[in-house]
């Protein structure tokens, strides 16, 4: 007998599972950042945006990622609900202490920029796809994109590429232009990931 994937109940994650599955989802995005950074190059939304402060304040991308994403935390709660907003909460500090903890333990002391960015893109997009599957999110635009996709089916992935290129023409302005393309390709390469996996009819908890 075939199965209507569409009239069955969603599957609804029990704390430990949404737990785990937040910790390692941030910890790829962590992974990613601390990949990007490595080469001099930013990526969009918020954490392009505290990438590109980062640099040039030299005040650490933990810190300016935890407070640039605290105004997104009411719109969270008032879109979606308690829960969406503390896991949001939950994954960006997780994010930010996991990205400063990686500095001292994984040195990278030299990387191509386009392996940095193509390996950002994989590693942060799948991240974010395992935050969209447990119902949290890195802050500030991907919040946005998320709920954009609910409401409307925009899909998240092409949000957040329209967000990134406005972030690229501040960050032209701060880096030099191979940088910038550079880091153009891991946003691509994000968001292609993104666009391409994630829709609100799979594997998504309700």
């Amino acid at each position: 007998m075939d199965i209507d994937l569409h009239t069955q109940p969603r599957p609804r994650y029990s704390r430990i599972e949404d737990f785990q599955g937040l910790v390692i989802a941030s910890a790829q995005a962590a992974l990613g950042i601390h990949l990007l950074r490595a080469a001099g190059l930013v990526t969009g939304g918020t954490a392009g945006a505290a990438l590109i402060l980062s640099y040039v304040t030299g005040i650490s991308f933990g810190l300016v990622f935890f407070a640039i994403n605290i105004p997104f935390y009411a719109f969270a709660y008032h879109a979606r609900g308690t829960s969406f907003a503390l896991k949001s909460l939950f994954t960006v500090s997780l994010v930010s202490l996991m990205a400063e903890a990686l500095k001292p333990f994984l040195h990278v002391a030299q990387i191509h920029p386009a392996v940095a960015a193509t390996l950002f893109g994989i590693s942060a997009g799948v991240g974010l796809l395992g935050l969209f599957r447990h119902g949290g999110s890195l802050g500030g635009v991907s919040i946005v994109a998320v709920i954009l996709q609910d409401k409307f089916g925009f899909r998240a992935g092409w949000t957040q590429l329209l967000h990134d290129l406005i972030l690229f023409v501040i960050a032209s302005l701060v880096l030099a232009p191979p940088q910038v393309l550079w880091s153009l390709l891991g946003a691509m390469v994000l968001n292609f990931v993104i666009a391409m996996n994630h829709r609100r009819d799979w594997y998504v908890v309700t």
